[in-house]
């Protein structure tokens, strides 16, 4: 039996832990080689991604940056030309949480960070990525968005907010980029089982767990399945969509 993926070639970011690690062993596992994006990839990253690529006969290329950093983000498209591959996928993954506080006592500053990483960064990278992707047939980009950008959540405005915005921009991106070949989907996962949801505080872990009716927190892998699903083929006729994957939140 064919894998998902088998051939594509991918970018994710966000590639060296939680979901976007999650995302990266089972694009593996389906066939597909990688760029694996991330601030620093340390020893044991490095080698955990040989030994995939080895066991499953793809190439996986570590791509070091900060997404807020401009300079850092051109070389890093660079080096992703460099390889001479075509482009078949985006996964903008990577984000950061904000500790949880009302948002009348939120710094502007938080608010302005937690934009920076959770929407500018990742608009800019899919610009580059994107015009690549069109110029060589189409492809498909995730977003990573939440459920805390469709429901109310009480104490997260910056990162609800900016999440609300990836939203906002899938549906234009995917209106935008259609004629070009490119999909544009989201997926908006609850709560899972990454360092991120470990640092929100035990009772707002729960409030979540328990507004659920699977009753529990996802693994990250069911996260991916559903990433893998977007970014392939079987996924055609799919675009500008947003993709629930929260275990049934009321």
């Amino acid at each position: 039996m064919a894998r998902l993926l088998e051939g594509k070639n991918a970018v994710i970011t966000g590639a060296n832990r939680g979901i976007g690690l999650a995302t990266a062993r089972l694009f593996a596992r389906e066939g597909a080689n990688i760029w694996a994006c991330c601030r620093k990839a340390d020893d044991a990253l490095r080698q955990e991604l040989q030994t995939l690529a080895a066991e499953n006969g793809v190439w996986i290329e570590p791509v070091e940056f900060d997404l807020t950093d401009g300079a850092a983000m051109k070389d890093a498209v660079m080096q992703i030309r460099g390889k001479k591959e075509k482009i078949d996928i985006l996964v903008n993954n990577a984000g950061v949480e904000q500790q949880g506080a009302l948002f009348q006592m939120t710094a502007m500053d938080v608010i302005r960070q937690v934009f920076e990483v959770n929407f500018f960064a990742q608009v800019a990278f899919s610009q580059y990525l994107t015009k690549l992707m069109a110029r060589t047939g189409g492809g498909s980009v995730v977003n990573l968005a939440s459920v805390a950008a469709l429901d109310m959540t009480a104490g997260y405005l910056a990162y609800s907010a900016s999440k609300a915005a990836i939203v906002s921009a899938t549906k234009t991106m995917a209106a935008e980029l259609s004629a070009q070949g490119v999909r544009v989907n989201a997926v908006a996962p609850g709560i899972a089982k990454t360092d991120m949801a470990m640092g929100l505080t035990e009772a707002a872990r729960e409030n979540t767990v328990a507004s659920s009716l699977m009753q529990r927190i996802a693994d990250p892998e069911e996260i991916a399945q559903a990433i893998a699903f977007l970014a392939s083929d079987r996924a055609s006729y799919i675009t500008g969509q947003i993709y629930r994957v929260d275990g049934g939140m009321a």
